[in-house]
C-alpha cells in the first residue's frame, strides 16, 4: 500500500482502513504466537502500513 494511495482516501475510509490493519496485525502476533506463521515478514509490512495510515491521517487533520 503506497502513501499516495492512501492520500487519496477521506479520513472515514482511512479510519476503516485502520481497524482492519489491527486486525490483521493482532491476527499474525496470534499466528508467531502460537508458531502457525511461516512468513514473519508479514508482521513487519503490516506494521509500516499501519504507520502509513496513521501518518496520512495527522496530515489530514492538521491541513484542517
Amino acid at each position: 500500500m503506497k502513501a499516495s494511495e492512501l492520500r487519496a482516501k477521506d479520513p472515514e475510509a482511512l479510519n476503516k482502513e485502520l481497524g482492519e490493519l489491527l486486525k490483521a496485525h493482532f491476527s499474525l502476533r496470534m499466528q508467531i504466537a502460537t508458531q502457525q506463521l511461516n512468513n514473519t515478514s508479514q508482521l513487519g509490512k503490516t506494521r509500516r502500513d499501519i504507520a502509513r495510515v496513521r501518518t496520512v491521517l495527522r496530515e489530514k487533520a492538521a491541513a484542517k
